[in-house]
């Protein structure tokens, strides 16, 4: 029996319209893969430094120091990533309600609540095609990217912000899989899952 866990909603809001704004969220450690992230960023650094079209905040405390010290570097270096450390829970719902995409790039997830809240949110998710991502987004989802893959995922951030359409479809797939994690759809599956189990 799954159960989805639930999240509240958050209204849309208004994106920039001059770039791009991508936010990841997660602790630094290994698990969260955020050395995929910071090679994308590298990757993209012509443009995030010539155009500023394209922004990436990065949200979450160093766990593991070394990362870190990664995250710092890669700051110093690109103009146009951020790393903002650890922010309160309504600061973090926040920025991702501003963003116009969630980056997720997990080697390893159960099913990260903060992928609930970006689609409860209006923002649709840049997710790498793992279970746990696939478990809440859905096989047909468009928005993978295979782990540790930073191409696939710089090319994924460069057609969100280059594809209105794209990122359009995006926003759709999103909004399809919203109704899954409201808190009566976690009630009614919980019950049912109760009610079988007692055959």
């Amino acid at each position: 029996h799954v159960v989805l866990q639930s999240c509240s909603a958050r209204r849309a809001v208004d994106k920039p319209v001059r770039h791009l704004r991508a936010v990841m969220v997660g602790h630094l450690r290994e698990e969260k893969d955020p050395r995929t992230l910071f090679a994308a960023v590298r990757l993209l650094g012509s443009r995030l430094q010539a155009g500023g079209d394209l922004r990436v905040d990065h949200l979450g405390r160093a766990l593991e120091p070394a990362l870190g010290a990664a995250a710092q570097a890669l700051a110093a270096e690109c103009a146009h990533y951020r790393w903002l450390g650890g922010l309160t829970h309504a600061q973090t719902r926040r920025r991702i309600q501003a963003a116009h995409v969630l980056v997720h790039p997990s080697r390893m997830e159960g099913g990260a609540h903060v992928v609930m809240e970006a689609v409860r949110s209006g923002t649709p998710v840049i997710a790498s095609r793992i279970d746990g991502n696939v478990g809440l987004l859905g096989a047909d989802y468009p928005g993978y990217f295979d782990p540790g893959d930073p191409t696939a995922l710089a090319a994924g951030l460069a057609r969100a912000r280059d594809e209105p359409a794209w990122l359009a479809a995006l926003q759709a797939a999103a909004a399809r899989r919203s109704p899954l994690f409201e808190p009566a759809a976690e009630r009614r599956a919980l019950m049912g899952a109760l009610q079988a189990t007692r055959g």
